[in-house]
């Protein structure tokens, strides 16, 4: 009954799909495509906006040269450019407590400009169901990909021990503090960006 009902069962979940829902992607692809034209057109629907242009310069003690996508399309980011202070929030939309987070971050984000927040969903092979979920958190920041996990491990980030994983970047573009777990609260996010990068309250 099981192998009956299963192939059914996501026949049923395909066709709860709307007309503006991107297509999954299957579990396992080598390649994903985070910038595909049904993926650029639900984004266009969103708040999220196109990902920053940063300078070329590497900084000692930065986040890794290593260049990802814009999920949703967009301007490609080396993320060693990134410059604080600024929140870089990894996260899936597979976990649970990145669920649980992103509202929270989004709030913070709308709420001052003083501290910078960007997104990158990592080692998740769902960009559709990516970009449904910062839509539904009403996610204002922008958002990278990085659906192969070339991040992870990247020095000097460590192996990533789980999601989600917030690393906090300076005005230099030093990372000075990073974490694994869950800011379930604005109030969460306040309170690290005035512990770690001393701005954003």
């Amino acid at each position: 009954m099981r192998r009956v009902w299963a192939p059914l069962l996501v026949v049923l979940l395909l066709a709860a799909c709307g007309p503006h829902t991107p297509s999954a992607v299957a579990p396992g692809s080598r390649h994903i495509d985070v910038s595909s034209p049904d993926l650029v057109a639900f984004k266009s629907h969103t708040d999220i906006p196109d990902c920053p242009k940063v300078p070329a310069a590497v900084v000692d003690g930065g986040m890794p040269s290593v260049t990802i996508p814009c999920l949703g399309g967009g301007r490609a980011v080396d993320v060693a450019g990134l410059r604080g202070p600024m929140i870089v929030n990894f996260w899936a939309s597979w976990c649970g407590d990145c669920i649980k987070e992103m509202p929270a971050l989004a709030s913070y984000a709308h709420s001052q400009s003083a501290v910078k927040v960007v997104g990158i969903d990592i080692l998740d092979t769902g960009p559709g169901a990516a970009l449904q979920l910062a839509k539904r958190s009403q996610v204002g920041y922008p958002l990278m990909a990085d659906p192969e996990g070339n991040l992870d491990h990247a020095s000097p980030l460590p192996h990533l021990p789980g999601l989600p994983f917030t690393a906090f970047v300076d005005a230099s573009g030093k990372i000075v503090h990073y974490e694994s777990g869950a800011m379930k609260t604005e109030a969460d996010v306040v309170a690290a960006a005035q512990k770690y990068l001393g701005a954003g309250g």
